[in-house]
């Protein structure tokens, strides 16, 4: 099984949750959502119902027109450890065909994460294993304090990070995915913030609540279809060549966007010197 990680001690003695539900979301009216993991006993760490749970919650933001930003978090202090043991001690007895079927579980969970309209950010405490380094890759934006570690361990197990590459090249490039992959090193927020898997860094699960604050009250001034829509053009003109064919499809975007109610009340919103009617 891919994607499994780590070799180091955040998960090494499970022991039972102290709370029922494994994933908690929450959105405010106002447009806020909050995903988060919970197994703090087990460092967040992933197993089969947890992922099914990511998925879901993830899923139903798709349909969610009124978020406009989520955040992804794990409960008590820690991101996520990577993988449960003792899910791991299960998957040792499993045929190919059903570590297919199971890793392909957290595929499309990532990808359900991925597809979300609305801005998504990791806050990212403590530690980001493997998996949980793959969520946070996943999501648009990355804090992270400044004691967060991460690691893509797999290959001391002599695994591969395989369901989580796509966004953890995407997010930092194919020479340092290639370089982390094939070590399996650990790394600080420090380097994250160097390479590109996180954005910000923090100081402290404090600053961490202030910074969330801030970043909420930056996206609710933003119309929810214009936040939709960026983050589709941003993979539809990524790589491509700066041609007629690409500018002719960024002209028909932007003239589609003016015509549209949410251009046409920012617009006048701005020339009438008032919120728009998304601004609550």
């Amino acid at each position: 099984m891919s994607d499994f990680p780590i070799t180091d001690p955040w998960v090494e003695e499970p022991a039972p949750d102290a709370k029922t539900g494994s994933v908690i979301l929450d959105a405010s009216p106002s447009g806020v959502a909050m995903v988060m993991i919970n197994r703090p006993q087990k460092k967040n760490a992933f197993d089969a119902a947890t992922i099914a749970g990511l998925r879901e919650a993830f899923e139903t933001l798709h349909g969610a027109d009124h978020v406009r930003v989520v955040f992804v978090r794990g409960a008590e202090g820690v991101f996520c450890a990577g993988a449960d043991l003792e899910w791991m001690r299960d998957s040792a007895d499993w045929t190919e065909a059903d570590n297919r079927d199971d890793a392909l579980q957290l595929a499309r969970m990532l990808k359900a994460l991925y597809d979300i309209p609305a801005l998504t950010v990791a806050l990212v405490e403590k530690a980001a294993m493997g998996g949980g380094a793959g969520l946070v890759a996943a999501c648009d934006m990355a804090v992270a304090t400044r004691d967060a570690k991460f690691a893509f361990s797999e290959v001391k197990l002599g695994l591969i990070p395989a369901t989580i590459s796509p966004y953890v090249v995407d997010a930092i490039g194919p020479r340092q995915a290639r370089a982390l992959f094939a070590t399996g090193r650990m790394f600080d927020a420090e380097y994250a913030r160097q390479i590109g898997l996180v954005t910000e860094i923090v100081d402290d699960s404090e600053a961490m609540n202030v910074l969330q604050e801030k970043l909420a009250g930056e996206v609710m001034v933003c119309a929810p279809e214009a936040i939709a829509e960026s983050k589709r053009l941003v993979w539809d003109v990524w790589g491509r060549p700066i041609d007629n064919a690409l500018m002719d499809d960024t002209a028909r975007r932007i003239a589609k966007k003016r015509v549209s109610p949410e251009g046409r009340e920012g617009v006048r919103a701005f020339l009438d010197k008032r919120k728009p009617n998304w601004i609550a």
